[in-house]
């Protein structure tokens, strides 16, 4: 019988104790009948595609369900593959709150940092 050797299968999205801690209030203050928060990449902006998270009433069996502790979180199926090794923050001040994204699968980002290329 032959050994055969496995590597660990890198996550969909890694998330920070903040994005978890971000999510967990959203999902805590969410519209009734909310199941999740869903993160997808549509094609938006000057580079090509945007991250967009939004409230969903229904699960797809194709997305890729992450449990955080404040609920399920789910990362759109179509959008896996220019997410691979991504992590998401949620990071605010006195200005400005928002998830951020450490993407190393873009390849370009716009001036403003609205959107990217892969």
């Amino acid at each position: 019988m032959t050994d055969v050797k496995t590597r660990a299968i890198p996550a969909a999205l890694n998330l920070t104790d903040a994005a978890n801690a971000r999510i967990e209030k959203l999902l805590g203050d969410a519209p009734e009948g909310t199941v999740g928060l869903k993160l997808s990449t549509p094609q938006r902006g000057c580079s090509g595609l945007a991250y967009s998270v939004e409230y969903i009433s229904e699960a797809d069996p194709m997305d890729e369900k992450i449990e955080t502790p404040g609920g399920d979180f789910y990362v759109d199926a179509a959008s896996v593959l220019y997410l691979i090794g991504s992590t998401m923050d949620w990071q605010e001040d006195d200005f400005v709150a928002g998830f951020t994204f450490d993407n190393p699968n873009a390849t370009g980002t716009c001036g403003c940092g609205e959107s990217f290329t892969v």
